[in-house]
């Protein structure tokens, strides 16, 4: 069989047929790949137990004990204190994740990433390349309890069989008319399952589900519906805009529509999988890095180094991009989690460190108001566009490409500004 891209569409079906592919516990089933001696065992991939950082990957084992991912690995550590611990191997998780994604494309002619462990699949119109044959339900073969669905029902239990068989490694997926709906179909189908959710049905199948199994909502969100009164996703549906706004804001009316069964079949914007993504040109949305601290910092020559360190970052980026920014936002997270960010936009746009980390280390100065140890510090760029450089900061535009071109020869951290090299959180990777 030829890939979907190759073989054509056969014509688009009034609903759309999106498939969300999601690669169940993916960085523990890659490191039971290595070692085999994990299979069954509690894994916890992150760090060590008690250590900073969050869990990036929890076995079924050690959910049974309360680990879960984006869990703070001291919280992990108390409550699984007998579970294996492994740090996370980005590299080796992205090559799986691309292998996977070969296999994806023989399925469909759209394959778009969502996350390092998660993709979608538009499978609109393929319903004839998996053995539909009509409308009236016979796929050839003189079944005629057959069905487009099945078809593509069928495709897709293929595309996970061919993954497990082929790298070893397990998956789930949801079919809907939506990208939201797959990807909830996805979560119920876990582990190993597929899912399918006929068009029309969508608001009959969210209604039973806890207002947190809808993409978005997350413990914030949770609380407040909670408080409100609202604790399915049914009750949600029933509910008025006025109601949702004074919850969600400007994003009730999306969350509204889509918990009625309502979401675009659109794809959306692909997002790279675990990697900064700068394609030349791109002035879309932002561009962010940041840094949480292994331990709470108050010395200000490390808060300084990392400052410069992350604007040195993203106006690298800017300038692989080859475009400028005219706002730069600041996030500072104090050691009892207390997060705030400053915005400010310059009248002349730059992708220059020269001309932002001034600007950034004013506004650090005006916004740490509190005594607290520092935890996290981040740093983004946006209102993004080509814009023509003033002859004012030629000179920066010149000494900037001088340094891109000594770092693309021998990597990012060979060169960087005298600030850095003060504290002691210097010289490493945003």
């Amino acid at each position: 069989m030829g890939t979907a891209s190759e073989l054509g569409r056969s014509g688009p079906l009034p609903s759309p047929r999106i498939c969300c592919l999601d690669l169940d516990t993916f960085f523990v089933s890659v490191e039971r790949l290595l070692d085999p001696s994990l299979e069954g065992k509690p894994v916890v991939v992150g760090g060590s137990p008690g250590s900073r950082g969050v869990v990036t990957a929890a076995s079924y084992e050690v959910r049974r004990l309360g680990v879960k991912s984006g869990m703070s690995l001291v919280e992990a550590g108390k409550l699984a204190p007998r579970a294996i611990y492994l740090p996370t191997r980005g590299d080796t998780y992205g090559t799986y994740a691309e292998r996977v994604r070969e296999i994806a494309r023989r399925y469909a002619p759209t394959v778009q990433v969502a996350s390092i462990d998660e993709m979608f699949l538009d499978l609109t119109g393929c319903e004839r390349l998996y053995g539909w044959n009509g409308a009236d339900g016979s796929n050839g073969s003189g079944d005629s309890s057959d069905s487009a669905d099945a078809a593509i029902e069928r495709a897709v239990l293929q595309l996970t069989t061919a993954i497990d068989d082929e790298l070893g490694l397990p998956s789930s997926a949801g079919i809907a008319t939506s990208r939201v709906m797959a990807k909830v179909a996805s979560s119920l189908a876990k582990p190993r399952g597929v899912m399918l959710v006929p068009a029309g049905v969508e608001r009959a199948v969210l209604a039973p589900l806890p207002v947190r199994s809808f993409p978005g909502i997350g413990p914030v969100g949770e609380g407040k519906l909670h408080a409100a009164g609202f604790e399915t996703l049914g009750a949600i549906a029933e509910a008025s805009l006025a109601d949702l706004q004074k919850i969600f804001g400007a994003w009730a009316p999306s969350i509204l529509r889509g918990v009625q069964g309502q979401g675009s079949g659109a794809l959306g914007r692909e997002r790279p999988a675990f990697a900064e993504y700068d394609p030349e040109g791109e002035a879309v949305g932002s561009i962010s890095n940041e840094r949480t601290f292994r331990e709470d910092v108050s010395d200000p020559a490390s808060i300084e180094s990392v400052l410069c360190g992350l604007c040195e970052r993203v106006c690298w980026r800017a300038r692989k991009r080859r475009i400028k920014a005219r706002t730069v936002t600041l996030k500072l997270r104090y050691a009892d989690f207390h997060t705030l960010t400053r915005s400010r936009t310059m009248l002349s746009p730059t992708s220059s460190e020269l001309e932002l980390y001034p600007i950034v280390k004013e506004m650090f100065v005006l916004a740490r108001a509190r005594p607290l140890p520092i935890r996290l510090l981040g740093m983004q760029l946006s209102n993004l566009g080509v814009f023509e450089q003033l002859s004012l900061f030629d000179r920066h535009e010149k000494l900037g490409a001088v340094v891109d071109g000594i770092r693309e020869r021998f990597g990012f951290s060979t060169v960087s500004l005298a600030t850095q090299l003060g504290g002691t959180e210097r010289n490493k990777t945003p």
